[in-house]
Formats: structure tokens, sequence, C-alpha cells
């Protein structure tokens, strides 16, 4: 198995995509702030369980990698909701962005809940 065939990180990679298209609506004066912030922390995520998987051979980093990478959604959730609060994202809009990054940290926290399913065999 390769890690772009994760669930999680396929729902990431989707998520940070459609950020990066409503994003492009911003205002101008938001690109150095929450324009870039939002881009970089949505991508983070898909990284952040990239690099995981790639370290399942260390449980501790497996689930260190996860945690970033779940931080970095919650991140991204902030941002969402400064660009919501701004009106550069309808309510509907915001809303459904939400949610998928809601599911994508429940993906996120499954994998490090359950590590065995990932590959990641128990050190003694």
């Amino acid at each position: 198995m390769k890690f772009q065939d994760l669930f999680a990180y396929q729902k990431s990679i989707e998520l940070s995509m459609q950020i990066f298209e409503v994003s492009k609506s911003f205002p101008r004066e938001e690109i150095y702030s929450l324009t870039d912030q939002i881009r970089r922390s949505s991508r983070s995520v898909s990284a952040a369980i990239a690099e995981a998987y790639r370290k399942r051979d260390y449980p501790r980093h497996f689930a260190s990698k996860l945690t970033d990478g779940d931080a970095e959604n919650s991140e991204t959730q902030v941002w969402l909701e400064y660009a919501f609060r701004c009106s550069y994202l309808p309510e509907v809009e915001y809303q459904r962005l939400f949610g998928e990054s809601e599911e994508v940290g429940k993906l996120i926290n499954y994998m490090i809940l359950n590590p065995g399913k990932f590959g990641v065999k128990k050190r003694e």
C-alpha cells in the first residue's frame, strides 16, 4: 500500500484543493495572511499523513506525525472560521468545508487509535 491509498490522505488532499479554489476569491490584501495561512495548514495535513505512514516502523513517530496532522487540520478550521467571519465565505460553504475538515480529523484519529491496521507493529 502507498500513502496515496490511505483514505485520510485522499480526503485531506481533496479538502486542501477545495480550499485552494475558494481562497482564490479572498481579497488581495489577505494574500500574505489568511490566504497563505489557510493554504499552508490545509496542505500540511496530507504531508503529515504521508510522513506518518513512512514512519510506521516506529509507533511513537507514527502517532506523533499524525498528531501534527491533526493539529494542522485544527488550524485550518480556525482559518476557515476567520474567512467566514470576515464574509469571504458564505455560511453554507463554511459549514461544508468545516464538515469535511471534521471528517479528516476523525480519519486521522482513527489511524492514531488503530495503528496496527496501518502496518504499525508493537514494539517491546
